[in-house]
């Protein structure tokens, strides 16, 4: 409770995270004709016979929509736009503090999919990237895949893919920790929305054989039709559980190597954690309360164990990846963010911690730890340039001269 009123107490003082600065003084008449009328004549007339110059000329080579609908905020659910734009604040102090990215808050009166992406759409010409944000499952795959079609700008909805990079790179230095491999653990999942999903296909991609998931109706098993939620679980059910399992949470995670929660809290128990393999590894995420506190799962047995949230060790958290992600694309100018440019961050952020340095209390980079968002947009940048989505193809040394330039400072 003290920590809410503070939050509060912060938001209000404030009144809210977010101004508008200029980069430019104007502070006299001269400065004045030339920002705007008539210096800026000049500028569009530029841009109207060559529309790529507005990158050069406008902050489009450094802006971000935040775009959300309001359907899936945080664990709150569906709250509406206006209760979402602190969240979406909040996200753009993120993308700036960390990675010198100018984000705006997009929160829509609409949770129609084709009213969004029509929205996104129409006002992608002010825009290098879009962060699709709290959008709730199924419509948000609907959404991303349309804008990714449409637009020939980076579309990336954090929910489902920050999530993943995350999981995954925080994964691998766990098993480097109980010495096994990912084509040979069984995962046991929980939460096959958004986050859960995605994360599914990037352990898939990952090597990963042997996955289990759960989600309101127990156990997805591709032939028993009730367990299927919607089109997604039925795409999902045919790449998992290869045994062929039924039932609830508590038989999937029986024998598990891997638990990972992106549901909601309190769904697992001691016992459960004792029933899983030698070396358990929990990734217990759902916010602000997770499925098992790390003290339980602890005293169960856990070898190594994560959640969402800041007070506990192991923070699995986005802010790790997006902020980087976006700064990589950005400064390449990327068309899209693939899945080359995804694993170039999981591989980043498992690799910023040197294999000394990994223990059961830290699988992953700090927030603040110097370097981290850096090192992401490098890896990311690269990969856009030799997957052939970046408009700028710089060789690797100027390559990292342009991302420490955009970090640090503005163009």
């Amino acid at each position: 409770m003290e920590m809410n009123n503070e939050a509060l107490e912060l938001h209000k003082k404030f009144r809210g995270k977010l101004e508008v600065k200029s980069r430019v003084p104007v502070n006299n008449q001269k400065m004045l004709a030339l920002a705007y009328t008539p210096g800026v004549a000049d500028v569009s007339r530029l841009i109207h016979k060559k529309p790529d110059e507005v990158f050069n000329y406008t902050n489009r080579w450094n802006a971000v929509a935040i775009v959300s609908d309001g359907s899936a905020v945080l664990g709150l659910g569906n709250i509406g736009p206006e209760a979402a734009l602190p969240v979406m604040e909040g996200k753009a102090v993120l993308f700036k503090e960390f990675a010198n990215v100018d984000a705006y808050p997009l929160c829509i009166n609409t949770q129609d999919p084709e009213k969004i992406v029509e929205f996104v759409e129409t006002v992608s010409p002010t825009f290098g990237g879009v962060n699709l944000e709290d959008i709730a499952s199924p419509q948000c795959f609907y959404i991303e895949k349309a804008l990714r079609e449409k637009l020939d700008i980076p579309v990336f909805h954090d929910d489902q893919h920050g999530a993943a990079i995350i999981i995954l790179a925080a994964l691998k230095n766990a098993l480097k920790i109980t010495g096994k491999k990912l084509s040979e653990i069984k995962v046991a999942t929980v939460g096959i929305g958004a986050a859960g999903g995605a994360i599914i296909k990037m352990l898939l991609a990952a090597g990963v054989k042997n996955i289990v998931a759960c989600d309101k109706n127990g156990i997805l098993n591709k032939e028993y039709p009730e367990t299927l939620l919607n089109a997604f679980h039925e795409e999902i059910a045919l790449l998992i559980n290869p045994e062929g399992l039924t039932g609830t949470l508590k038989d999937a995670i029986r024998g598990a190597d891997v638990f990972i929660g992106t549901s909601i809290g309190g769904l697992v128990n001691k016992d459960m954690v004792k029933s899983m393999a030698k070396d358990p590894i929990v990734f217990a995420v759902a916010n602000p309360i997770p499925e098992i506190y790390p003290d339980e799962a602890k005293e169960a047995g856990a070898r190594i164990v994560a959640t969402g949230r800041s007070d506990f060790n192991n923070q699995i958290n986005n802010v790790l990846v997006f902020p980087g992600l976006f700064r990589g694309a950005l400064s390449v100018r990327a068309r899209d963010i693939n899945d080359e440019m995804k694993l170039a961050a999981v591989d980043a952020l498992a690799g910023f911690l040197p294999d000394a340095e990994i223990n059961e209390n830290k699988i992953i980079p700090w927030a603040f730890d110097p370097g981290v968002g850096k090192a992401v947009a490098v890896a990311v940048a690269r990969a856009a340039v030799d997957s052939g989505v970046a408009r700028i193809m710089p060789d690797f040394e100027e390559l990292k001269k342009i991302i420490d330039k955009d970090i640090s400072q503005p163009r």
